[in-house]
């Protein structure tokens, strides 16, 4: 079982670096927009360009690893990470940043597919649900390590340092990521090839010794009598193409991965993740305590995602996403309610507080009262440009907004510690049980794909839903969106605790 932890947890490192890119982006924008004078659409495009690059790399990751084994692709993900970590560091222009970045969604799209495949490959039905729950906390050790990054960084840069500047500091908070890449890259030399997949290539011999290897010889034997009776099962089903998914005996494992692969990102999980930092500082609580917030944002992540490791193979994966789709619903209502309540005024001792910024193109807002943000927003940057917007949002935003930011920053902290013990783990977990060996790498890259493209959707238009539709509309939309998906999944979710990959293929797959 130890050894099986420690390969779950080295090929989910990909995880990890997927969530500290995701952290480091969300403080890496409050210097890059005013730097390369961003709109919200280019705004958009440098932190969802990863995604849009992850849809293509789910897409072809699970096949090409049924070709050449999900550990060598994995090798190629460590090194296309090391690479987006340099060039994004080094980028000379806004075009060079979200190209870097791409390499980077190449990479992490991969890993996102290729680790659930793999781990669940080497589990038991036994402690399927929390070897593959591994990724998900090294998802979430990444964002929380991405957060503290930024915050570090930010605190020195604001102090004064000679060494960091604006100019400066987004490069080395993109750059530190080179370290876990590397560390990734060797760590993955020390884990096995997947036996299932050994299996699936005719090398039962090697497929033998790792079998051997991670469990013992009792459990060992009836892993490999039930693969290879549910390959000899399925001995024509080995070269599966794309349309085989639409069999009538896979359609409800298909919908029901596909209403799990749709609703973990329109919920807006993502957009909460890649933007934290701009979304605490449209609460008025300043640039610093919008950083100092997403420590706090990141680490209830990792708390209830270590919770959900611990309740998934006791619970069950159905009570944990019903509960926990529900808590999602609540919590982002309660966000919209909190914007809904806010005003907006500048006062004229406030317009001259704002050292750097000349004030007195802000001087024909002083006497106005704002109910809209959207509103608000638009006639500051009419009033001094959208670079200096841009530099000086939280500043600005800090003395104008009078609102309850303590029931917004609970309803971000309620729908990330709802996300993180359901639809954060739990949606990998499913995928990876409840497809048949032979289709699983494509099923779980097809599903990937829709996965990542519902992520880059909602990343692209966040900020202009922020720009045009305000902070109230955003959230009500992520609410009534899972509100609604509370009620499908009620309807047509199956549980599949403690059950074999074997025995879940007989039970859902119609024959």
């Amino acid at each position: 079982m130890k050894k099986s932890i420690f390969i779950a947890f080295v090929v989910s490192l990909g995880g990890f670096l997927f969530g500290f890119d995701a952290g480091i982006i969300s403080g890496v924008m409050s210097y890059v927009n005013p730097e390369y004078n961003l709109d919200a659409l280019q705004s958009g495009w440098v932190v969802s360009s990863p995604s849009f690059a992850a849809m293509f790399a789910m897409l072809l990751a699970g096949r090409l690893s049924d070709f050449f084994g999900r550990k060598k692709l994995l090798l190629y993900v460590a090194i296309s990470y090391v690479l987006s970590a340099l060039l994004s560091a080094y980028s000379i222009s806004y075009e060079m940043l979200y190209m870097a970045r791409m390499l980077g969604g190449l990479a992490f799209g991969a890993a996102l597919i290729l680790a659930p495949t793999y781990i669940a490959e080497i589990s038991t039905g036994k402690n399927r649900g929390k070897l593959v729950s591994i990724q998900q906390l090294n998802i979430v050790l990444g964002f929380f390590a991405a957060f503290l990054s930024n915050y570090y960084f930010n605190a020195f840069n604001e102090s004064g340092s000679s060494f960091l500047n604006d100019a400066n500091v987004w490069r080395w908070m993109l750059g530190v990521e080179i370290i876990p890449a590397i560390l990734y890259f060797i760590l993955l030399f020390f884990v096995p090839k997947s036996p299932r997949w050994l299996f699936l290539n005719n090398r039962e011999e090697e497929a033998k010794q790792v079998m051997y290897s991670l469990h013992d010889e009792q459990l060992a034997t009836e892993e490999i009598s039930a693969i290879k009776a549910s390959l000899h099962q399925n001995r024509n089903q080995n070269k599966v193409k794309l349309s085989d998914l639409f069999k009538p005996a896979l359609r409800f494992i298909i919908i029901v991965g596909l209403v799990l692969a749709v609703l973990q990102q329109i919920t807006g999980i993502n957009a909460i993740y890649f933007y934290a930092t701009s979304i605490f500082k449209q609460t008025g609580i300043g640039t610093g305590a919008a950083f100092k917030s997403g420590i706090l944002l990141s680490l209830t992540t990792v708390v209830f995602t270590v919770l959900a490791i611990f309740l998934i193979d006791r619970v069950g994966r159905r009570p944990l996403l019903l509960v926990g789709i529900a808590g999602i619903s609540i919590s982002l209502l309660v966000c919209a309610y909190g914007f809904n309540n806010a005003t907006y005024q500048l006062t004229e001792s406030e317009i001259g507080s704002f050292e750097g910024l000349d004030g007195q193109k802000l001087m024909p807002l002083a006497t106005k009262d704002y109910t809209s943000d959207v509103t608000f927003k638009s006639d500051v940057k009419q009033a001094i440009g959208n670079q200096e917007y841009q530099k000086f949002e939280g500043a600005i935003l800090e003395k104008a907004t009078d609102m309850n930011a303590n029931l917004v920053l609970f309803g971000i902290l309620g729908f990330i510690a709802c996300f993180a013990f359901s639809l954060g783990p739990v949606m990998w977990v499913m995928l990876s049980e409840l497809y048949p060996n032979a289709y699983r790498g494509l099923a779980i890259g097809s599903l990937g794909f829709v996965n990542s493209f519902i992520s880059w959707g909602v990343q692209q238009v966040f900020p202009w839903e922020l720009d045009n539709l305000g902070s109230t509309m955003t959230f009500l939309i992520f609410g009534v969106i899972a509100l609604i998906g509370f009620f499908i999944l009620l309807k047509i979710l199956p549980e599949t605790k403690g059950k074999s990959l074997e025995e879940l293929e007989k039970e859902l797959v119609q024959s």
